[in-house]
């Protein structure tokens, strides 16, 4: 469904970039994947995409809040694989606290990741989109960019502004060919979620669980092949925030 398709994952490594990647991998796409600091995960989720579905994979160190270095990489990915179809911007960081006590260094690490990585992945991949008159870009927002979350204000932030990066560059890439779309998750079972067993937020989902990685892996899988679909925010949370 995938094959000759290039897919570059950020936050690749684990959790829900991990099951993205594998997914995508499953359906063909040859993965890139960008991570942070954990060099032996990157590279086991790049050697199990290869060894499973026979794709091409490579694993890039890259710190998502830094134009210049987003640009290198980005350059990097074109030379290994000479070009991209499909960009997964998942990479986030969590720096929780209560306004009042926030320090400014945690609310600018957080926006700086989560959103301004994402505008930045973006901007050095969206030239390679409209010269080849196509492309998919998923930002990974969550139902806290929807609903707010008490002691999460810049992780919220920077959730919601995903989802006005998501809906702009839609609006201005669709002549081009290029789709924009975001997924909003729940409370999903990941290392970044594992002190959230007893929150009181849980009894509000519908379904009554929490979500898996996998879950949201679906959903990029869908939002990648649905090609009359662009600007929308797709949920997996179970049905928390409707």
């Amino acid at each position: 469904m995938l094959k000759g398709k290039t897919a570059v994952i950020t936050g690749g490594s684990r959790g829900i970039g991990k099951a993205i990647a594998c997914r995508l991998a499953s359906m063909g796409a040859d993965i890139a994947v960008i991570y942070s600091g954990n060099t032996v995960a990157a590279e086991a989720v790049c050697a199990e995409c290869s060894r499973q579905y026979g794709i091409r994979a490579k694993a890039y160190q890259c710190d998502v809040s830094d134009f210049d270095e987003t640009k290198e990489t980005v350059a990097r990915i074109k030379k290994d694989f000479g070009t991209v179809h499909i960009l997964v911007n998942n990479a986030g960081i969590t720096r929780d606290g209560l306004l009042a006590m926030m320090k400014e260094e945690d609310f600018d690490q957080v926006v700086d990741t989560n959103l301004k990585g994402a505008f930045h992945m973006i901007r050095h991949i969206a030239g390679l989109f409209i010269r080849n008159r196509e492309g998919c870009i998923i930002n990974i927002s969550s139902v806290a960019g929807l609903m707010g979350n008490a002691g999460q204000c810049n992780y919220a932030a920077s959730k919601a502004g995903l989802i006005g990066l998501t809906k702009s560059v839609a609006r201005e890439l669709a002549k081009k060919g290029v789709r924009c779309n975001a997924v909003a998750p729940g409370f999903i079972a990941t290392d970044m979620t594992s002190d959230q067993a007893d929150n009181p937020l849980l009894s509000s989902i519908p379904l009554g669980r929490m979500g898996k990685a996998e879950d949201v892996a679906d959903a990029v899988a869908y939002l990648v092949t649905a090609e009359y679909v662009t600007g929308e925010v797709l949920r997996v949370d179970g049905g928390m925030a409707m």
